[in-house]
């Protein structure tokens, strides 16, 4: 079955391009680059799900400790799968559990239609179909930004910077090869995230106690949704 269910720590901190270049540097020696990496890493680029009231939204600008988000992701407008997420965060701790669908698929989730999941023989599917619908959740806002990622096996560490956010609250194909997208993110703005099962290696966390960053916990759909949403977030 293509499903994945993984929880694990994340952390998010805001960087300058200085800080990035040192820090790509720096833990180049000690990780292995992702293997998706292009020469300036790869596109990520996901469309959001809320429901009528924006129910995900409110929570996460109002601070609830316990949240969630829906999202369908893919990392190429020629991509053949997709993956549906539901990321449940509790404090620090994050639970992510996925379904790999296929194009056809994918388009009827963007166009609010989730009766496939019914068709699917993954529990995690049912569940979905019933949360969504129940819900009333519709696609909200696209999500795109450029993202370099380092690895390592033990722990399941992953440490990305994030940049070029950009998005649409119109526009809803994942497919689209240039989608009309607006900016989020001040150029140079660089987003690094720590993710981890268990706990962060001693030698790992030294080289990120040497970095000059700030700790943030802004969301990168909430920021998308600046133009509805009148910067509240």
């Amino acid at each position: 079955m293509n499903l994945l269910d993984v929880t694990r720590t994340e952390v998010k901190y805001g960087i300058g391009p200085l800080e990035t270049a040192d820090m790509r540097r720096r833990l180049g020696i000690f990780m292995e680059p992702d293997p998706h990496n292009g020469e300036k890493g790869y596109l990520v680029r996901s469309l959001y799900f809320d429901t009528l009231h924006d129910t995900d939204f409110e929570e996460k600008v109002e601070g609830y400790d316990e949240r969630r988000k829906i999202r369908l992701r893919v990392y190429s407008a020629a991509a053949e799968t997709a993956k549906l997420e539901i990321k449940e965060k509790t404090g620090g701790f994050q639970r992510k559990r996925s379904l790999i669908l296929n194009r056809e698929e994918s388009m009827r989730m963007t166009g609010g239609d989730y009766r496939f999941l019914l068709e699917r023989k993954e529990p995690l599917a049912e569940w979905l179909y019933a949360f969504l619908s129940v819900r009333c959740y519709r696609p909200k806002c696209i999500v795109e930004y450029d993202r370099y990622a380092f690895i390592t096996e033990h722990n399941d560490i992953r440490i990305t910077f994030d940049q070029n956010l950009r998005a649409s609250e119109s526009n809803f194909d994942l497919f689209q090869e240039e989608p009309p997208l607006y900016p989020v993110s001040p150029p140079g703005q660089v987003t690094m995230e720590v993710k981890y099962t268990g706990f962060l290696f001693s030698y790992l966390k030294n080289e990120l106690n040497r970095c000059d960053k700030t700790q943030v916990s802004n969301s990168k759909y909430c920021r998308a949704r600046m133009i509805s949403k009148r910067g509240r977030c």
